[in-house]
């Protein structure tokens, strides 16, 4: 890969800043001074684009590849929505608007769309009251947890100290409880994938605040004792929390509001086809059931007698801000359009396909890899490459196979429980052939592992860097993905 620093010709420019016409106030102090010209490349307009151009090509997206990734895999991002969310009236917009003199006027769209998706997901989930404000899945889930801990305050539950998460769960679940200064039970999953009710009941008390799970879980797999675990955690008054994460297997089928969950979050980007990736945006609706209303954040968008929307603050029970102006509206917007253009029937049937596509993969895979527990599964399915480890070919290795197939690697190592665990999610969006591709790729991978196991440890042959040390990449960014260069990268690439 050519870098832009090698193309540098001295006096080369791509622009030229017009003359200033801003007179000079005030001579720069010498210690703030540049005691050299910054060592930037001179290049020409065309190197500069092209540069960049090359480097977008590297990326993986889910504009031009398969991604199975799962728990929390990246759903096409419709294009209609971002013409929506690109619309004068809305991008135009300043978040702190409403909340200036005259400006619920200026944003009755805005606040109809607000309060007209939070009605939305108070009718696919089963709640009572929604609010939109968390800027992420995981901001959702502490939101939910602030509204836990409110309740107990309130009630005068001073001995609340513990929040029971099954192993299945997201690995969010726990960092968000403790953040809100809960302790956590881990609850092991049965042979069936389902959660231990002896080690359940066991760990019930009256100091539990509170359960969280993820449902479906991680393994891709709907927990059939639903009523029974609701009925226990109520019965010391606890909260049942419903993390959303994979709502897309659920929706038209179950409302986590019927079956005995008081509060959830929603991840719009997995189920509402919201961008996500790279840190941000994001958007973590938190819905409730009528006895924890009262302490969601403000501000609250109500609609008015004559018809008019406006932000409530009068809410004197409310856990307050959570964030400086309400949710990352662009993402709201988009999810608002996708739930408006399927409606009820189309909505059902995006659920119906999530499942369908997964058990697809998983009966087609089956023959070639260990599946950990043999029963219908919902969004994603999880299997072991324990038989390929055992020829010396372990899940990262099928991994870095798939990238030079131009295929994202699925999940691998989570969940944490399962050894050489792959976690495959195909999603609703994808079609039989770019599965039946994939699966292919996944067969040669196990057929290559008994003819020719050494051959992994060559890929991806593709790529730029080929095998980073990835420890060393999460802790030292700068250096660390120039350590191990691709087999035809060039030793400058390297430098």
């Amino acid at each position: 890969m050519d870098l832009i620093y090698e193309k540098s010709v001295k006096g080369r420019r791509g622009f030229r800043y017009p003359q200033s016409d801003v007179p000079a106030k005030a001579a720069v102090d010498p210690q703030y001074a540049r005691r050299e010209e910054a060592p930037l490349p001179e290049v020409a307009e065309l190197d500069a684009v092209r540069h960049y151009t090359r480097l977008s090509q590297l990326n993986f997206s889910i504009d031009t590849q398969f991604y199975p990734l799962g728990s929390c895999t990246m759903k096409y991002n419709p294009k209609f929505t971002e013409a929506l969310a690109g619309l004068a009236g809305f991008r135009d917009l300043h978040p702190l608007l409403p909340q200036l003199p005259g400006g619920e006027q200026l944003t009755q769209g805005a606040l109809q769309v607000l309060y007209e998706l939070e009605q939305l997901m108070c009718a696919m989930t089963g709640f009572a009251h929604f609010t939109l404000q968390p800027l992420a899945g995981a901001h959702g889930e502490l939101t939910g947890i602030m509204l836990m801990a409110a309740y107990h305050k309130a009630k005068g539950n001073s001995t609340k100290k513990y929040v029971i998460i099954p192993d299945s769960a997201h690995g969010t679940n726990p960092a968000s409880a403790a953040i809100a200064g809960y302790e956590t039970i881990s609850i092991p999953s049965n042979k069936d994938g389902g959660m231990d009710l002896t080690a359940l009941k066991a760990a019930v008390s009256p100091e539990v605040a509170g359960l969280m799970m993820t449902v479906p879980s991680t393994y891709g797999l709907f927990e059939p004792n639903i009523s029974e675990i609701a009925q226990l955690i109520h019965s010391v008054d606890g909260i049942m929390y419903y993390d959303g994460a994979n709502l897309n297997a659920c929706l038209g089928k179950c409302r986590p509001g019927d079956i005995g969950f008081d509060c959830m979050h929603i991840n719009t980007h997995k189920t509402f086809t919201t961008p996500h990736g790279g840190g941000g945006p994001g958007a973590g609706p938190v819905g409730v059931t009528e006895k924890l209303a009262k302490f969601l954040p403000i501000s609250r968008v109500v609609k008015k007698t004559d018809g008019s929307f406006a932000l409530d603050y009068d809410y004197p029970d409310s856990v307050g801000y959570i964030a400086s102006f309400y949710g990352n509206f662009a993402l709201l917007l988009r999810a608002y359009g996708y739930i408006l253009m399927l409606g009820k029937e189309g909505l059902i049937e995006t659920t119906n396909h999530a499942v369908l596509n997964a058990n697809y993969i998983m009966a087609r895979l089956k023959p070639y890899y260990k599946l950990c527990f043999d029963r219908l599964c919902m969004h994603e399915s999880v299997f072991s490459a324990a038989n390929q480890a055992a020829r010396g070919v372990h899940a990262i290795d099928i991994a870095k196979f798939l990238i030079d197939q131009n295929i994202h690697p699925p999940t691998v190592y989570f969940p944490i429980s399962v050894p050489e665990a792959i976690m495959i999610e195909p999603t609703e969006s994808e079609s039989k052939q770019t599965m039946d591709t994939f699966i292919d790729k996944m067969i040669e991978a196990d057929q290559l592992s008994k003819t020719n196991p050494s051959a992994f440890k060559e890929f991806p042959k593709t790529t730029p860097i080929a095998r980073p040390d990835e420890t060393k990449a999460a802790r030292d960014v700068h250096t660390s993905f120039f350590l191990s260069p691709g087999p035809g990268a060039k030793a400058a690439d390297a430098a």
